[in-house]
């Protein structure tokens, strides 16, 4: 049986795993939704920062500055510092364009470049971990199948 630590950490990174599909499907899409792509990218990286943070048994406060997240998991790895940069772009996606007072969209180029930078970090923090965790039960291929029912 698994601890709940374990099925957290597995958790968040299904969620992180998933903000990245829907980042991909949407930029995709027909309709310019660029704001929602960049917005999935941050939260991404975010869960995926969670969730090894998590695993290392470090509390974190709610935040959605990835540097703050990063800084966190630089003691357990410094090749977490090659994400500062990626960090510091994707953070204010997490706001940055989801209120009514946001004129300005972001352009493909970013787009892209958000979903690259997420992917890596995602594909990073699964590297470092333990191959059980990743793991995907039937249960959640039950449940992302009844997901598209709705």
């Amino acid at each position: 049986m698994k601890s709940e630590k374990h099925e957290e950490v597995r958790q968040w990174l299904l969620k992180s795993q998933r903000d990245l599909l829907a980042g991909r499907l949407l930029i995709a899409s027909e309709q310019s939704l660029l704001d929602i792509v960049v917005y999935h990218c941050q939260q991404c990286v975010e869960k995926a920062l969670k969730g090894y943070l998590t695993h290392q048994d470090v509390i974190f406060q709610k935040t959605h500055n990835l540097s703050i997240l990063l800084e966190l998991c630089i003691p357990f790895s410094t090749d977490f510092e090659n994400f500062r940069d990626a960090v510091e772009t994707l953070t204010p996606y997490a706001t940055g364009f989801r209120y009514p007072q946001d004129v300005f969209e972001p352009q493909q180029d970013e787009a892209k470049e958000a979903l690259k930078m997420a992917n890596s970090v995602l594909e990073f923090v699964l590297c470092l971990l333990p191959s059980d965790i990743l793991t995907i039960s039937s249960d959640d291929t039950d449940a992302s199948e009844n997901d598209t029912d709705a």
